[in-house]
C-alpha cells in the first residue's frame, strides 16, 4: 500500500538523535554520505552498517517503520544489483542466456546495493527525528554565507522542505484516488505497459488538480500570517549548539578514524 511509504515523515520522540541540533544531524549525515562514497573495503560496510542500526536503535524509533523508507526504492536497489552481478567482468560462475555471472559482480552488485541501502536508512533518519521547522531553520543557518552572494537561503530552505513536507500528504492523497478508482471498476495491474499507463490517468488529473489546490491554499495562510520571505523574521527558538552535539562530534570523528584505518589496512 502507498500508505507504508514513510519518506518525508517525522517520528516525535526525545531520543538522542532527537535532541541533536539539526544542523548537526545535516553536517554529520554529508560527512556520513561522502564515507560511504569513498570506504569500500569489506569491514568499513560491516562497521557502516553496524553503526547504523545503532542509530536506529538509539533513534526510538521500530525499525519496521524505518525499514518502510527503502520499500519505494527496493525495485531500483533490485536493478543495480543485477546489472553489477551480469556485466563486472570477472571469473564467472555460471551462465544466463548470454549473461555470465561472476564473483567480482556478486560482489560488486552487493557493495553498491548495501551503499544505496545505507544512503536511504541514514537519510530517512534525519527526516524522521528532524521537524520540518527545524530542518528548515537548520537549512538556512547552514546556507547562510550563501546570501552574501544573492542566493535566497530562506526561500530554498522553505521551498525544500515544504516538498518534503508534503510527499506523505501526496501520498496519502493518491493511495485515496486509487481506492475511489478501485471502487468504480478501474483495474490498474492487468493488461499491458499501454493500458496500465492509459489507466494512470484517471489518477494523475485529480491529483495535480488536489496538488494545486494543496498549494494555493498553503499560499493563501501564509500571506494571511503576514509572511513576507527571510527578511526580518525571527524565531521562537534561536539553534544551539549543547553539549550533546559536542559529544556527537567527538564520536563521528573517533568513528571516521576507525574506518580510515580500516580502509588503509585494505581488509
Amino acid at each position: 500500500m502507498l500508505t507504508d511509504i514513510t519518506i518525508g515523515q517525522y517520528f516525535p520522540g526525545q531520543s538522542i538523535l532527537h535532541r541533536l541540533d539539526p544542523r548537526t544531524k545535516i553536517i554529520l549525515l554529508f560527512f556520513f554520505i561522502i564515507g560511504i562514497f569513498i570506504l569500500d573495503t569489506s569491514l568499513t560496510y560491516i562497521a557502516l552498517t553496524l553503526f547504523t542500526g545503532a542509530l536506529i536503535y538509539f533513534s526510538g524509533i521500530p525499525f519496521k517503520m524505518v525499514l518502510k523508507s527503502i520499500k519505494p526504492l527496493w525495485w531500483i536497489i533490485l536493478f543495480t544489483f543485477l546489472i553489477h552481478l551480469c556485466s563486472t567482468p570477472g571469473e564467472p560462475v555460471a551462465k544466463i542466456w548470454i549473461f555470465s555471472l561472476t564473483l567480482e559482480g556478486l560482489r560488486q552488485g552487493i557493495f553498491i546495493s548495501l551503499r544505496l541501502i545505507l544512503l536511504i536508512l541514514l537519510s530517512s533518519l534525519l527526516t524522521f527525528t528532524t521537524s520540518p521547522l527545524a530542518l528548515t531553520d537548520a537549512l538556512e543557518n547552514l546556507m547562510g554565507p550563501l546570501k552574501r552572494v544573492g542566493v535566497p537561503a530562506h526561500e530554498l530552505a522553505m521551498m525544500m522542505t515544504i516538498a518534503l513536507r508534503f510527499v506523505p500528504t501526496l501520498i496519502e492523497e493518491t493511495d485515496k484516488i486509487m481506492k475511489a478508482q478501485k471502487a468504480r471498476g478501474s483495474d490498474f495491474s492487468s493488461g499491458s505497459i499501454v493500458h496500465r499507463l492509459k489507466s494512470l490517468i484517471p489518477i494523475l488529473v485529480p491529483l495535480f488538480i488536489s496538488a494545486f489546490r494543496r498549494a494555493d491554499e498553503l499560499a493563501m495562510a501564509m500571506e494571511a500570517r503576514c509572511y513576507r520571505g527571510g527578511i526580518g523574521r525571527t524565531r521562537m527558538k534561536d539553534l544551539k549548539i549543547h553539549t550533546i552535539d559536542y559529544i556527537a562530534y567527538a564520536a563521528a570523528f573517533v568513528f571516521g578514524i576507525g574506518l580510515t584505518a580500516l580502509k588503509i589496512s585494505g581488509l
